[in-house]
């Protein structure tokens, strides 16, 4: 077993996270500071299980919007920090050396009473399949580090995504931080329990690891991506390996086959 880890921290997805009516999460809302507070606080539990497990390298990837939200002082001090905005690689800087991947903070794609789902913006897009069947953020990075045979090990989140992580990675450890009862409102558990629960939970999943699997998407794959507005679809740049443009599946919508799973970014 290889002992280098790397952890997906999203803001959506933690105990007590709601965002705010119109907003979502982002950093203009009250509900803001708490999130990343508290993603810190899991993300730590989740680093702290695997050198407790006895990882050698932890890296944490503040993976909401622009990449700078976690207190990086709060962190446990063995961890490396991946952070900032415009690369276009998921899990920068990940290769076959390491174990796997761990999701906290997840959030669903768009589905009905999930709170904050979306995939990647909710400002943007309304819905991503792949080969026709809708994905979401945890689906396309674990298929992104499934290419390099890095399992996907553990995902924490509302309990939507918690279900669509089961329905894609059945052998992953799961943690329910909330049920969900709208956009923006949900019932928590709290915040403490839940970081008791993510720590003994990832130190299942390593301890556990033979179990574990990559998730991976057979290429080139068919992908479709449905925009919220007319002249955010018209502005799709993607092309076909064929170097054709996306077709139009109709005004809302761009289609088309892409050869590696990050050629969408």
């Amino acid at each position: 077993m290889k002992n280098k880890y790397y952890i997906s921290v999203d803001l959506e997805g933690v105990a007590c996270a709601v965002g705010a009516y119109g907003k979502g999460m982002s950093a203009d809302n009250p509900n803001y500071r708490f999130a990343a507070e508290q993603a810190t606080k899991e993300a730590n539990a989740a680093a702290k299980a695997l050198f407790d497990s006895g990882a050698s390298d932890v890296i944490i990837w503040d993976s909401h919007g622009t990449g700078v939200n976690l207190d990086y002082y709060a962190l446990d001090k063995r961890c490396s920090i991946a952070l900032g905005s415009g690369s276009r690689k998921r899990f920068p800087g990940i290769d076959d050396s390491f174990e796997g991947v761990l999701f906290i903070g997840a959030h669903a794609f768009d589905s009905e009473n999930a709170t904050l789902a979306h995939t990647y913006s909710s400002n943007t897009f309304t819905q991503i399949k792949i080969n026709g069947c809708p994905v979401g953020e945890i689906q396309i990075d674990a298929a992104a580090a499934g290419k390099y045979s890095v399992k996907t090990m553990f995902v924490s989140a509302d309990d939507v995504c918690v279900k669509q992580a089961a329905e894609t990675f059945p052998w992953a450890e799961t943690v329910e931080t909330k049920k969900a009862l709208s956009w923006n409102s949900s019932i928590s558990k709290h915040p403490l329990k839940v970081c008791d629960e993510i720590y003994e939970s990832v130190c299942r999943a390593v301890k556990n690891s033979d179990k574990m699997k990559p998730y991976t998407i057979n290429m080139p794959c068919e992908l479709t991506l449905s925009y919220k507005r007319i002249e955010y679809a018209e502005g799709c740049t993607l092309r076909n390996p064929d170097n054709t443009p996306f077709a139009f599946e109709n005004a809302y919508t761009r289609k088309g086959i892409i050869n590696d799973i990050e050629d969408m970014f």
